[in-house]
């Protein structure tokens, strides 16, 4: 059962791990080194635990090559946000090192958390340290550990929403590293407050090589699926009795990436395995992790998140191995149901008497354009919203929280004076896609995705419109490659980059989450896309039933059909 018997067929990475000092290397040299605008190679891994990734802008790669200079390196930070809740001044923090470091923009991300985009190698250590000083931090936001923890905050929800978020908080606290090298490095501190000596340093959870790849655990509230509960390694499902929070269904197993070419590799939509009451879940959730970090694939990292570990070793035993570690098995699932994976908008009282707002971000990206000035709209309601909150949904959009209704009419003058709610009127289209950052940032990508697809909802629209439809919200997801961060593999149409303006559509997938797509037609541009979307919208126009998406048609009419999904991804 055991692949990892063999220490010489361990991935590179394994071994830069083992050698690391707990997640220590020569960044710190690394940094020093002012030759190069870039970390040193094994650094260049191990700060993705720290929460970075190196980037450049590969549009003056080739400019900047050809005058015999390196790439303009530089750092992206991705900052937890436990739960998707930012009070008012973290909000503020943000926006002031988007100013002061990186790129004058904030980018909220499909898992709740904040990017800073081109921070320099030199401003790294200072970014870091004001993030930490304003209570969030980047540890654990990137690499092989748990990541940031994510939970339903749609408004409608807020009779157990402070419930589930308490316990969100203590998933993320319990299962955040405890190694000191974070903190020695950003916040110059040897450690702090509760940390061992470092000669006493250990891992009790993750061990000193840590997890084979990246951990992500969600929690959703019914009947909202709003952060794809399936699309994760732990998906975890409030289950509420009389206005209670009682417990939680446990989905284990899902993922989005796969690689293109390699049939080994796919998306794959999490398993229910039971259900146990609140006050276990931090423990079950750690047996759970442990279990990944003891048998998940160490050899090869395309194959080592959790859901290839399930499918090798199989649901069985890891449902056994985990009855064996919990001492008790788990109880059947409690019925419970799904409606959307999407956000709900406008204003909504909480039952707490407070107000709370839901805005449209498109793409993700906060920033000031010639027509809005969003990013100083937002800064400008921060700084009066007192103890209210922000809050990212797993939408790339953002919720003005826990408003006081005295300040409720300052939030709307601003938000009127700042030009923000006139750019609310866009289409339902538009309100339930997502579109990853991909180029020109990205190393990965091999198409546009948040810069180029508005315009094409746009057009899609108008093929709604011409049928008469356009209301009619259909969830769209692009990736500028297959690793799908934007979960394009959960949209009901779902493109994915294959090339510079050529795209592999999926299409199927479930309106609330529960079902993925299926790729149906290979490297399209944007005229065959549009060409290939028009007789299918037309036909779901003239045939659908009166509350039927446009995933459950096509699945209706057999225009895919769902087989081995293992199969339904790849190229033919």
């Amino acid at each position: 059962m055991d692949l990892n018997k063999d220490k010489s067929k361990l991935s590179e990475v394994e071994h830069i791990k083992e050698k690391s000092k707990y997640l220590e290397g020569t960044i710190e040299d690394s940094l020093k080194d002012e030759t190069t605008g870039n970390l040193y190679a094994q650094d260049q891994q191990l700060i993705k635990f720290h929460g970075s990734y190196v980037q450049s802008d590969r549009e003056l790669d080739k400019e900047r090559k050809a005058q015999k200079l390196e790439p303009l390196y530089s750092f992206m930070i991705r900052v937890r946000v436990p739960g998707g809740v930012a009070s008012a001044a973290q909000w503020i923090t943000m926006d002031n090192l988007a100013a002061k470091y990186g790129m004058p923009t904030l980018k909220l991300t499909t898992r709740q958390a904040f990017e800073l985009h081109g921070i320099l190698k030199h401003n790294l250590r200072n970014t870091i340290k004001e993030i930490n000083n304003s209570l969030m931090d980047s540890i654990a936001a990137c690499g092989d550990v748990n990541r940031n923890v994510m939970n339903t905050v749609n408004p409608n929800t807020s009779a157990i929403h402070d419930a589930v978020q308490d316990i969100a908080l203590a998933v993320s606290a319990h299962l955040t590293p405890k190694t000191t090298a974070y903190y020695k490095i950003w916040v110059n501190e040897e450690h702090v407050a509760g940390q061992a000596e470092e000669a006493e340093i250990e891992e009790p959870i993750y061990g000193k090589t840590y997890l084979p790849r990246k951990f992500k655990i969600t929690f959703a509230i019914p009947p909202y699926n709003d952060t794809d509960v399936y699309a994760h390694d732990i998906g975890l499902i409030a289950i509420e009795e009389n206005g209670q929070l009682k417990g939680f269904n446990y989905s284990i197993g899902g993922g989005m990436g796969m690689t293109f070419g390699d049939e080994t590799t796919y998306p794959r939509v999490g398993n229910l395995i039971g259900y146990a009451s609140a006050e276990k879940t931090v423990d079950i959730c750690e047996k759970l992790v442990t279990i990944q970090r003891d048998f998940g694939n160490r050899e090869n990292r395309k194959l080592s998140r959790f859901k290839y570990t399930i499918d090798r070793v199989g649901l069985d035993f890891v449902k056994a191995e985990l009855n064996r570690r919990l001492g008790y098995e788990l109880e059947a699932p409690k019925p419970f149901r799904f409606t959307t994976n999407g956000d709900s908008f406008g204003w909504i009282k909480g039952v707490n008497g407070k107000w709370f707002n839901t805005l449209y971000i498109e793409g993700g990206r906060v920033k000031d354009t010639e027509r809005f000035r969003l990013r100083a709209g937002l800064r400008a309601i921060a700084e009066i919203l007192g103890e209210g909150d922000f809050r990212l949904t797993a939408n790339q959009n953002v919720v003005i929280g826990n408003v006081e209704e005295s300040i409720k009419p300052q939030v709307e003058k601003l938000l009127e004076e700042y030009g923000i709610s006139e750019h609310q009127q866009v289409t339902t289209l538009h309100q339930h896609s997502i579109a990853c950052v991909a180029l020109n940032m990205c190393p990965l990508a091999n198409a546009e995705g948040e810069r180029y697809l508005p315009s094409l909802i746009t057009k899609i629209h108008a093929i709604l419109e011409k049928y008469g439809i356009g209301q009619q919200p259909i969830t769209i997801r692009m990736t500028g490659c297959p690793n799908g961060c934007g979960r394009p593999y959960l949209g009901e149409i779902g493109f994915v980059g294959r090339a510079p303006g050529k795209y592999n559509l999926y299409l199927g997938a479930a309106f609330n989450g529960e079902r993925l797509n299926v790729l149906y037609k290979e490297a399209l541009n944007e005229e065959e896309i549009l060409g290939t979307l028009d007789p299918l919208i037309a036909l779901y126009a003239s045939e659908k039933s009166a509350t039927e998406h446009f995933g459950d048609f096509i699945l209706r009419k057999e225009i895919i059909r769902q087989q081995n999904p293992k199969a339904d991804f790849h190229l033919s």
